[in-house]
């Protein structure tokens, strides 16, 4: 044996500068959302061109940390987020690669931009638990009435970029009516339960009976594992969220990073998408559940209106104290 005669130590460190090289080798992903579909799209990549993928998953807020943490040294060569904000201020901040797939011609324009396109789009809508007691909801209002007192959840949108983009979307639909309903939502006992996932299992375990602002793909998964729970989606509109994929300027894998988004907009890349019950970028893509013209969207926000979203969560935050 060639090692025999090296020590214990000398083994270990030459394991561990393997492991590293190992590493620096991969391509690395940073991802808000479902763990499942990442590693579905790491694994079809890898296998397709080789080049391994090291993801770090968690909820919008944790991932966003991490990217500002490391600013001084960034590790992330592609972030998928759940917020297109965070595509927009990262573009600004002149972070990010310019990018155009050759797959992203059939994405609608207001889905890409010149360093940043949609991985796939999900829905906001009221998750609700069909053997709660309450009556059907079929509008965002329904939810602080007297029959919903304490029986609601919505997503924290410190942590959840989506639940953040609805607040904005009711704000600029709504104005002034917006934030009456969200103060009615308080006074009736609406709780603020973490991120997606943390709102969602109280209602399909029966402890609350809807979820004000659930991301649908989420919802349509536990529906497919059997939960009993329904999707609706408010009669006068919800918010169309795009999850923006970019390439960081800072990247050392330009290459491999370009090669990444242009898997994920490929026909496979879409199909794998659209299995994690999320709409498909590609308007040539079949999705596996309803798609935009099947409900009613609010238009997208203008860039003044997006501007002003720091403001209005701290003051939903101060709402919330």
């Amino acid at each position: 044996m060639r090692f025999a005669n090296l020590r214990p130590a000398r083994i270990w460190a030459g394991l561990l500068a393997l492991g590293l090289a190992s590493t620096a080798q991969a391509l690395t992903v940073y991802t808000a959302g479902p763990a499942g579909l990442i590693k579905e799209l790491a694994q079809g990549f890898e296998k397709q061109g080789g080049e391994k993928v090291e993801v770090f998953q968690a909820d919008s807020g944790k991932v966003m940390a991490r990217v500002e943490s490391e600013a001084g040294q960034p590790r992330v060569d592609v972030l998928i987020s759940a917020s297109w904000d965070s595509a927009l201020d990262l573009d600004r901040r002149g972070w990010l690669l310019p990018y155009a797939s050759p797959n992203a011609r059939t994405i609608p324009a207001q889905y890409r931009g010149p360093s940043y396109v949609a991985q796939g789009l999900s829905a906001l809508a009221i998750a609700w638990n069909p053997a709660s007691g309450t009556p059907r909801p079929t509008d965002w209002k329904d939810l602080a009435e007297p029959a919903f007192a304490g029986k609601v959840n919505m997503p924290d949108p410190m942590r959840s970029g989506t639940a953040l983009e609805l607040l904005s979307g009711l704000q600029s639909r709504h104005g002034a009516q917006a934030w009456k309903l969200f103060g009615e939502l308080k006074a009736n006992g609406m709780a603020i339960a973490g991120a997606n996932a943390q709102a969602l299992n109280p209602v399909l375990q029966g402890a609350k009976a809807a979820v004000f602002g659930a991301v649908d793909y989420v919802t349509y998964a536990a529906r497919a594992k059997g939960e009993k729970v329904e999707i609706i989606f408010p009669a006068s509109g919800t918010v169309v969220a795009a999850r923006p994929m970019m390439i960081f300027k800072s990247s050392q894998k330009a290459e491999q990073a370009r090669r990444f988004i242009d898997y994920v907009l490929s026909g496979e890349g879409q199909a794998i998408v659209a299995r994690s019950f999320l709409i498909p970028a590609r308007s040539d893509a079949t999705a596996q559940r309803p798609g935009l013209a099947e409900f009613k969207a609010f238009a997208p926000e203008s860039e003044a209106q997006r501007a002003g979203r720091q403001a209005l969560l701290e003051r939903f935050g101060e709402m919330w104290k």
